[in-house]
């Protein structure tokens, strides 16, 4: 959804039409990333990725069939068989895909995923899925969005996950779905070297913003910009370097704060941390030494770990072995 918002903006200022689509429900494609999602144009032309493109010739369909006065329509697409393979999908499935013109959409809207920044979407569709009112919420910052207070409330709960998703509710009015986009976690790792650069790849791969810095001053400005997104990775022993860094990420918000190094290092910082006045609570916050034990080797494993750490930290969860596990494996 985040990089239709450029495009989005454009159509707007030239006055074009196009329709949004993303799910409502679905159930089976396997993995896939919740952010998903497609702007219509006036041609039929698709941008944007949902299902691989699979249905984007249903959808383009679809959405030309939408009548005047109407703001919704939710269609069925399903994927079986032979069209999974062509469509390079783990597995089949089926979904209901909401419809929207991009009129409907608030400017807003785009303009937060633009920027980058945590921003959620709230829409209301109707018990005949035909209208759909949309809203967006952003963190507590003051600004009180005219919606269900407490669609309102989760909408922020999500954001603060720091995980993009969508969930739905149902009313006796009609569905709510939640979009919540907080801003693209942004790994700033305090220090160079091999594993530097494997931690910038690994980021990539998941979407992740990602900044190798050599000084804390460059280090701290980057902490400051958004503290919410930032993830502290510190991999230099340089006390004129890792302490306030160290110092800045614990009294400054920033989302996760984790350090290399061995547990003589580790007490080294800590101490070193508490003579500027930080307490157990701050210090409790540091992962260190870091990453989940995954029997990490190689610098290449070293940065899974990593990241697998800074994930699970994000989303608030407990590293668990899924096949222990009951119930779904799903977010």
């Amino acid at each position: 959804m985040r990089e239709l918002a450029d495009t989005a903006r454009q159509w707007a200022a030239q006055g074009r039409t196009g329709v949004l689509a993303r799910p409502v429900a679905e159930q089976g494609f396997g993995p896939r990333r919740p952010s998903d999602a497609v702007l219509i144009d006036e041609g039929g032309h698709c941008h944007g990725t949902l299902y691989r493109g699979v249905f984007d010739a249903h959808l383009a369909t679809e959405a030309a069939t939408l009548t005047a006065g109407h703001t919704a329509r939710v269609c069925a697409v399903s994927v079986h068989a032979d069209e999974v393979r062509r469509a390079g999908l783990t597995c089949g499935g089926q979904a209901d895909v909401l419809l929207q013109p991009l009129a409907a959409i608030p400017a807003r809207w785009w303009t937060l995923l633009a920027e980058g920044a945590d921003a959620a979407l709230i829409t209301r569709l109707d018990a005949d899925r035909t209208r759909a009112v949309s809203i967006v919420a952003a963190p507590d910052d003051g600004t009180v969005p005219q919606g269900p207070v407490q669609s309102v409330e989760r909408a922020r709960e999500l954001l603060a996950r720091r995980r993009a998703g969508r969930e739905t509710h149902s009313t006796d009015a009609g569905l709510v779905l939640i979009e919540s986009f907080p801003a693209v976690p942004h790994l700033v790792v305090a220090g160079g070297g091999e594993l530097a650069e494997l931690l910038v790849a690994q980021a990539h791969l998941l979407d992740w913003r990602a900044t190798v810095t050599s000084t804390a001053q460059d280090t701290v400005k980057l902490l400051a910009d958004r503290p919410a997104a930032a993830c502290l990775i510190v991999l230099s022993h340089e006390p004129d370097v890792d302490i306030p860094v160290l110092r800045a990420a614990l009294t400054g918000g920033v989302a996760y704060v984790g350090a290399l190094g061995s547990r003589r290092t580790q007490a080294r910082r800590a101490q070193a941390l508490t003579e500027t006045g930080l307490d157990d609570t701050h210090l409790g916050r540091i992962h260190g030494p870091i990453g989940l034990d995954l029997g990490a080797r190689t610098p290449a494993e070293t940065a899974l770990a990593i990241c697998a750490e800074v994930l699970a930290a994000l989303d608030g969860r407990e590293v668990r072995v899924l096949h222990e596990e009951s119930g779904p494996t799903g977010p």
